[in-house]
């Protein structure tokens, strides 16, 4: 388990290990808290363990602070037409609350930035729920921007299925 150095003294990250995968599901039932849709959360450790290791689907960064997780981000490649590049999708970044405010957030976030220059991607996003204010002005702050005339729809459960038996 090789540990990236950051410059934030105590702070390293790491690329996650099958062994963090209940930590990880951990994180992603946290986050739906805060956000107010634990109810949605279905995700177990055998199935994100699955998807990510045994069939690649995404990767996930764990952030240590003096040797005890203080965060994770999970990701996965993207492909733009319009760029006709790949690209980098940060789905969850998460770091515990007693832990923010002091740049560990920021400093996942700019390695995955660097992460994906290096793996030649010519983007790097993400969602952001258009309540959270604070998130919203780091991002402006940092040059990122919101994509003001698009939305994410969504196909799950029983409509995902129904929907699937149409193009036939």
């Amino acid at each position: 388990m090789t540990n990236i150095e950051t410059k934030i003294l105590g702070f390293r990250l790491r690329f996650a290990q099958r062994g963090d995968v209940p930590l990880i599901v951990k994180y992603i039932r946290d986050l739906a808290a805060y956000e107010g849709e634990l109810d949605q959360v279905t995700c177990t450790s055998e199935v994100l363990e699955r998807d990510m290791f045994d069939r690649g689907g995404a990767e996930a960064l764990i952030g240590e602070f003096n040797g005890v997780p203080v965060g994770f981000a999970l990701f996965h490649p993207t492909f733009s037409t319009f760029l006709g590049r790949k690209g980098m999708g940060l789905v969850d970044l998460y770091i515990e609350p007693e832990m923010r405010g002091k740049g560990f957030g920021k400093t996942m976030l700019s390695y995955l930035a660097q992460l994906a220059v290096e793996r030649d991607c010519g983007r790097l996003e993400w969602p952001c729920h258009d309540w959270n204010d604070p998130a919203i002005k780091l991002y402006k702050k940092w040059g990122a921007f919101p994509i003001s005339n698009l939305r994410t729809y969504r196909l799950c459960d029983e409509a995902l299925s129904e929907f699937s038996k149409k193009w036939r």
